[in-house]
């Protein structure tokens, strides 16, 4: 296994500026997620990583070593794509052994390691099956033993699970988390989608339009978001945000948009414009009117299971609750909602930044 390092990594196609100064690095052994919307620059990066691509500056080290002008056969980097593409008048077992015959491996070994890495990621009843047989989750577990097999140094999965139901995500998550602490695989994994990210994730980078915004553990990247675009990308459903004018006073600040308005005891420099946020499930409903809180009309009702997400109107601005579902409420209900000052978040509106907490 090795690590990872990426340094100022630009890659522009035609008029597409696809890379834009990436950087991060991967500790040897870590799970590490690329987390970003389609067209941030994930599959480049992977691309470039494995030699697929050359970037148009930049670097790439793999175990310390520069790799941009090593052959993407000489980099020992294996790649799941987003379509697995098993070869499919092939055996689960010829899939899985083809790389390592291509390197003439002795036909023991070859038994031995598919053996191995099919138990491992508990497959064997595939090995002789065709791939029309197997299903979306048996397809994908089938492919990353194809790219094991021959134990590269960097394993890189390209949004492996996205045409999978979310039940079988779950599950390929779990799996391949715990395949990756029982084998000490240096693994970077791209996604669209942060509970995926969260489920598997030692470290998380957030990526927009090919450059890295943000890399921590998953709950720091929660609980500190950088910018109001992490803060938004992260949850589901993300942080309510909205544009509005902080005015600072002797007490505090106060917050107001039109029909909203909110103090809080925080102290700010100048009157500015800023985006306010506070995540769903720590906006807090109430029956009856008190002071500090905002009349709102419950708007839709979204049952899941224990808790339901509530969709709040306060004039043009929806806010969203996540709320038990013993909470009695109905459509068109009139309630009021308080916003604790322990849960806030500023940012700056035309940089993003977070202001508070600092």
């Amino acid at each position: 296994m090795a690590s990872v390092e990426v340094r100022q990594l630009y890659k522009r196609y035609g008029r597409i500026q696809a890379l834009q100064g990436l950087e991060f690095s991967v500790k040897d052994g870590e799970f590490f997620c690329l987390l970003g919307a389609p067209g941030a620059g994930k599959t480049t990066t992977f691309r470039v990583i494995a030699g697929l691509e050359k970037p148009d500056r930049g670097e790439i080290r793999i175990g310390g070593e520069l790799m941009n002008a090593i052959p993407p056969q000489q980099r020992d980097v294996a790649m799941v794509f987003e379509d697995v593409a098993l070869y499919p008048h092939m055996s689960g077992f010829d899939n899985i052994a083809h790389p390592l015959r291509l390197r003439r491996f002795p036909e023991a070994e070859i038994r031995q390691r598919v053996g191995e890495v099919a138990e491992l990621l508990r497959i064997s009843h595939l090995l002789h099956r065709l791939p029309h047989t197997y299903s979306g989750g048996e397809r994908r577990r089938v492919a990353i033993a194809r790219a094991m097999i021959r134990r590269p140094r960097v394993l890189l999965l390209d949004q492996a699970f996205t045409d999978l139901d979310a039940k079988i995500r779950q599950e390929m998550a779990a799996e391949l988390k715990r395949l990756q602490r029982e084998t000490g695989q240096t693994m970077i994994y791209a996604t669209h989608d942060f509970e995926e990210a969260v489920a598997m994730a030692d470290r998380i980078l957030v990526i927009r339009d090919g450059r890295g915004i943000q890399v921590d553990e998953p709950h720091a990247l929660y609980n500190r978001p950088a910018t109001a675009f992490v803060a938004s990308f992260l949850g589901s459903p993300g942080m309510n945000l909205f544009r509005c004018q902080a005015i600072p006073g002797p007490e505090g600040t106060c917050f107001s948009r039109s029909g909203f308005m909110l103090s809080f005891p925080l102290q700010l420099q100048e009157e500015r414009e800023v985006i306010l946020g506070i995540r769903p499930e720590h906006l807090q409903i109430h029956p009856n009117q008190s002071p500090g809180t905002l009349e709102a009309e419950v708007e839709i009702i979204q049952p899941l299971g224990l808790e339901r997400i509530v969709d709040l109107r306060i004039g043009p601005l929806v806010l969203k609750a996540i709320v038990s579902a013993d909470l009695p409420l109905r459509l068109g209900q009139k309630v009021w909602l308080s916003w604790p000052f322990e849960h806030l978040f500023v940012f700056d509106a035309e940089t993003e930044e977070r202001i508070y907490p600092e």
